[in-house]
């Protein structure tokens, strides 16, 4: 779900500001948007900006979020007590199975990093089911997010359809997740095992009328290859002051007004299936980000009321 800054830097000017022209956008209840959450919340990552050493925050979103990834590592993780853990919350764990799957071989790809397949995939599958069987059912598992923006990471079709087809051989009822970069968007090929698709594009006020957003956000449309399959909606949740500020006109204390527009879009079609805000804690692509976690209370307020809006935590 992260698309490299210093790509952004290059076309900012060219794509993430151009103006908003304006259209309509119907509107539907919302009743098909069945999960909200944020990214980075158990990935290892400790917010740099504050005093404590933390990188679990699902005690922060859990009223208000019903999904939360986890970071898959080494095929040895054991995430039993942590998926434990989120559903004591009422979340499901997205799971980001990258690294268990591909390796980085060279910088031969879109984004500069080139992931392979790795030899030994199976093997790695079949270690980390072991010894995370009991938890790897939907009673756990929200998605399992099976590519890290596969095709602008120069993850071919073949290596992606080859882990959707391992994966459901034996965990079928379990969705696969994949979110694609949008310059690789046109270039991107949609196994039909997969269940949830979804791109990101940041620094934009308003995805419902940004020429942009709406080109890709038609593109992915046409992407689907599986009348059951649905979208998940990457929600820019964080903040950096030069790209937002500078490319995207917007201000943090604005964030809660995007947070709604993007709440719109996803309303707007009922194929939908979430929203995911990128990301919640501070720090993250550059020292500068601000995260949902740090977003001034009115911002904060909005994904809240969001959250419980969609999944009727209102206690």
């Amino acid at each position: 779900m992260k698309v490299l800054i210093s790509y952004i830097l290059i076309l900012g000017t060219l794509n993430a500001c151009k103006n908003d022209d304006a259209s309509t956008t119907p509107d539907v209840s919302g009743s098909h948007i069945k999960h909200f959450g944020f990214t980075l919340v158990d990935t290892h990552w400790d917010d740099p900006t504050d005093s404590e050493t933390k990188s679990n925050y699902a005690d922060e979103i859990h009223t208000f979020s019903n999904l939360a990834d986890i970071l898959v590592a080494n095929p040895s993780d054991d995430l039993v007590q942590r998926a434990h853990n989120f559903k004591d919350l009422e979340l499901k764990a997205i799971l980001h199975l990258n690294e268990l799957f591909f390796e980085l071989v060279d910088a031969n790809s879109p984004s500069g990093t080139n992931y392979n397949l790795r030899a030994d995939y199976e093997e790695r599958w079949n270690t980390f089911n072991f010894i995370n069987h009991s938890i790897l059912n939907a009673n756990y598992i929200g998605a399992l997010y099976i590519g890290e923006e596969p095709t602008w990471n120069g993850i071919t079709f073949s290596e992606l359809n080859n882990v959707a087809q391992l994966i459901k051989a034996e965990k079928p009822t379990i969705p696969l997740l994949v979110i694609e970069a949008f310059p690789s968007l046109n270039d991107l090929q949609v196994p039909e095992l997969i269940d949830w698709i979804g791109f990101d594009r940041y620094f934009v006020r308003d995805p419902n009328i940004n020429t942009d957003y709406q080109e890709d956000w038609k593109t992915l449309q046409s992407k689907i290859t599986n009348p059951s399959q649905k979208i998940m909606v990457i929600m820019d949740s964080h903040y950096i002051d030069w790209a937002h500020g500078g490319f995207g006109n917007i201000d943090v204390r604005e964030m809660g007004e995007v947070a709604n527009n993007y709440y719109k879009l996803a309303k707007s079609d009922k194929r939908v299936i979430g929203i995911l805000g990128y990301f919640w804690p501070n720090g993250f692509d550059t020292p500068e980000s601000i995260g949902a976690r740090g977003m001034p209370s009115n911002v904060k307020s909005e994904y809240e009321r969001i959250g419980k809006e969609l999944t009727g935590k209102n206690n």
